[in-house]
């Protein structure tokens, strides 16, 4: 297969108000070094950060201009003359910060985000250094494992990162976003109970199918930290996905088991929160901030996602590589369920 020198991409220019620093053109297909991978990517899938890092409300490292978006899945067209873990043809999925291999984050990992500091995956082709790609697992379409790298990934974290999920723990998921509705599924695979919050009937049917033990709408039940705690017979919940920040925290606390995990992965809600530092004393608990993963974390992800043969939630609408200024629009409306996806396909002929 020939590979072209140009491409079509979204690159970030620059931060604004809305999305007019996301701009669509050609760039150059990059060249592999030494111990570099050329992926042809397929697919793509948006976060959260993707959506707040054109509007400048992205607290981790970036540089600019950048390719945008850091999921992405692809087959391995050409390798560097010293890369041996990678032949043409492999399948793969990209790592979202490509300094974290193993052990903890680092501040210098924490400077190798795709998508934000190293350029990302809304394009043809991208270059990533040999460990900084991973295995796609067999089950999967590159759609769906186009959605591992970042939500996945960081509810793996969550749930092993700092103490591993063991059978019979209790988990909470917070709505139906990518990360909680990942974390509902791994807890389900380890033999968890899931307790799943949400706001709407139709979204209690998701988290239902997806075999959430209990399911608490939050709109009808402002206290469900307590409720939640009573499902445990009044010992708490193990560990907690915490995605609302400022405004669901202080059930949170409520809700967790003493020596319990909450991992604070969003801020949905806001910032500013009623809940202080000292709350992590007087409830006997753990509040754990969680950036991604490592590769070694995803690589047992992966095994565990073939294992159990489990497919992430991504929604029905899928957009074009043209489309991802629609699919950002998509997903900020908040009318998603799961993970937006976007399949990459060559508009022209290579040659």
């Amino acid at each position: 297969m020939a590979i072209p020198s140009t491409q079509k991409q979204w690159t970030v220019t620059g931060t604004g108000k809305e999305l007019e620093t996301l701009q669509y053109g050609d760039g150059e297909v990059p060249k592999v070094g030494d111990s570099d991978v050329l992926v042809k990517l397929h697919a793509a899938s948006l976060n959260y950060r993707d959506l707040i890092i054109p509007r400048g409300k992205y607290p981790f490292p970036t540089k600019f201009p950048v390719v945008a978006a850091s999921d992405g899945a692809g087959e391995v067209v050409d390798v560097g003359s010293k890369v041996t873990k990678w032949k043409k043809g492999d399948r793969v999925v990209t790592l979202f910060n490509q300094g974290h291999q193993y052990g903890p984050m680092s501040i210098e990992a924490a400077g190798t985000g795709v998508g934000g500091v190293v350029d990302g995956t809304l394009r043809q082709y991208g270059v990533f250094g040999e460990n900084g790609i991973v295995r796609a697992p067999k089950n999967l379409s590159y759609v769906e494992a186009a959605t591992l790298s970042c939500a996945a990934l960081t509810s793996w974290n969550a749930l092993y990162g700092l103490k591993a999920l063991r059978p019979g723990d209790t988990v909470l998921v917070q709505g139906t976003g990518g990360v909680s509705l990942f974390a509902l599924q791994f807890a389900k695979a380890a033999g968890a109970t899931v307790i799943a919050t949400t706001s709407s009937k139709e979204k209690e049917e998701i988290v239902r199918k997806l075999g959430a033990h209990h399911i608490l709408n939050y709109k009808e039940d402002e206290n469900w930290g307590e409720t939640a705690r009573k499902l445990t017979g009044g010992a708490g919940v193990d560990f907690i996905i915490e995605v609302g920040g400022s405004g669901t925290l202080q059930q949170s606390l409520k809700a967790i088991k003493y020596e319990g995990i909450i991992s604070i992965i969003g801020f949905l809600g806001g910032v500013k929160a009623q809940a202080s530092l000292i709350d992590c004393l007087t409830n006997i608990c753990t509040a754990r901030g969680v950036y991604v993963g490592s590769r070694q974390q995803m690589e047992d992800m992966v095994a565990a996602i073939e294992v159990n043969d489990i497919h992430p939630v991504v929604d029905s609408k899928i957009f074009t590589l043209e489309q991802a200024k629609e699919a950002y629009d998509y997903q900020w409306a908040q009318g998603h369920v799961g993970k937006v996806g976007i399949e990459i396909k060559i508009a022209r002929a290579e040659n």
